[in-house]
């Protein structure tokens, strides 16, 4: 039901107002300024404002401002017993939907305010349809069908719609940093700020100015202030990755920021506030970390709100064919080729372990593109020799050994691996 917001100092008008909406079906509520409108705006969202224009305590013109700044998509619809181009103007550069001027038709009100709810209906099927395709376009950089992934994109888009902060988990080369886009791009931060930074590629003093900036002098080479990551990625989202390599010390000012929401930039003495979304990742255990005294408990329960552990290639097999198949059209568009796997190749993609996980295959592939003179990537331009040690399984049917992560084929298997039909691939 649409929700009709009714501003007018007169007592009069606001009860006049409210019979004749509330007949077409509308929940209409009332406040005799703008100031008591604005405080009923924050206690709940509203569809359409009908406002005075001159009123006590906040005026239409200063209520207009403030309701588009609370909720963009509020339309408001101003009212004026002294006709003014002037203030006309003003209200519909401000994005005053449409202005009436007293005595008014009721009819012609009526439409007015049928013509808004149509456009903010409009607004939000846009939306809808902007946030589907964005969630259609951004998931399917995720390749894969298999149930492991099929869990992860429930999780995905489940997690992007809190504010919580999320620790994503997974061995190197699952695609951590592209879920973290995904659930960053599926958000209501969306059309704000992502910014990524792996934790493990600075020293102690460098990653604190680059996260939280520095003032001028701060320190040698500081010749202004600079604005750290958390300020950058203001109501979006900041990707701390690997960090499970900060320092103790650096784990207690990120700690500090998790709590407060504020950042104090190296050399300054007042802080600053922040609202940035955390996303932490890392291949390690961060629990067996806190057990060694190594990781701070207390940012581990901080970070981890929200756990997502990302499963390894080898645990989702079924998708090895798709993203092989991805990967090869992904590097023919880059070099203007067509070349497609042979079964002899897929079957070698399929049965290998790939510690590497879907980076290790994603490289594979892009060498077997680069290496391959015909239109059918063969066996044999999969780079098979150098991992032979780690292929898995030692039959007809590739199958692994047990208590072995990384098992050998049979010696009898050598010279089959050599001409490109064993069951295994290797990356280099």
């Amino acid at each position: 039901m649409p929700n009709i917001l009714v501003v007018d100092d007169e007592l009069s008008m606001r009860q006049f107002l409210t019979h004749l909406f509330q007949r077409d079906g509308h929940t209409i509520r009332t406040a005799e300024n703008g100031r008591q409108a604005m405080e009923l705006l924050r206690q709940q969202p509203a569809d359409v404002v009908i406002s005075d224009v001159k009123m006590p305590d906040m005026g239409g013109i200063e209520l207009l401002r403030a309701a588009r700044e609370l909720q963009p998509n509020i339309e408001i619809i101003m009212m004026t017993a002294f006709a003014n181009e002037g203030t006309a103007h003003e209200a519909f550069m401000l994005g005053a939907f449409d202005f009436v001027h007293k005595p008014f038709d009721n009819d012609l009100l009526r439409e007015k305010v049928s013509r808004a709810l149509k456009q903010i209906s409009l607004k939000h099927e846009n939306e809808v349809l902007i946030k589907g395709q964005r969630a259609r376009g951004r998931l399917s950089n995720i390749i894969g069908q298999s149930d492991q992934m099929q869990a992860v994109y429930q999780m995905i888009e489940t997690v992007a719609q809190v504010q919580s902060t999320v620790l994503i988990t997974g061995e190197s080369g699952t695609g951590k940093e592209l879920v973290a886009r995904a659930i960053h791009d599926l958000s209501p931060r969306a059309q704000k700020p992502f910014v990524s930074v792996n934790c493990g590629a600075f020293t102690e003093t460098l990653l604190e100015s680059e996260l939280f900036g520095y003032t001028k002098g701060s320190f040698t080479g500081a010749t202004s202030n600079r604005k750290g990551l958390f300020e950058a990625a203001e109501q979006g989202t900041i990707f701390l990755d690997e960090i499970g390599e900060t320092s103790p010390a650096m784990q207690v000012k990120l700690l500090r920021v998790l709590q407060e929401r504020k950042v104090r930039p190296v050399g300054a003495h007042e802080e600053t506030e922040v609202n940035t979304r955390v996303i932490a990742a890392t291949n390690r255990d961060l629990s067996a970390l806190v057990k060694e005294g190594t990781f701070r408990e207390d940012l581990f329960y901080r970070v981890s709100v929200i756990p997502m552990i990302l499963p390894p290639l080898r645990d989702r097999g079924a998708d090895i064919v798709e993203l092989a198949e991805h990967f090869v059209q992904k590097y023919c568009q880059q070099t203007g080729r067509q070349v497609s796997l042979s079964p002899q190749a897929l079957r070698l993609l399929e049965n290998y372990f790939w510690p590497g996980n879907v980076r290790e295959l994603e490289h594979a592939v892009e060498r077997a593109v680069a290496l391959e003179k015909t239109d059918t990537i063969q066996p044999e331009r999969l780079p098979t020799a150098q991992m032979r040690d780690e292929r898995r399984g030692a039959d007809t049917i590739p199958r692994r050994r047990a208590n072995d992560p990384y098992p050998r084929l049979r010696d009898e298997d050598s010279e089959e691996q050599a001409n490109g039909h064993a069951a295994g691939v290797g990356e280099s």
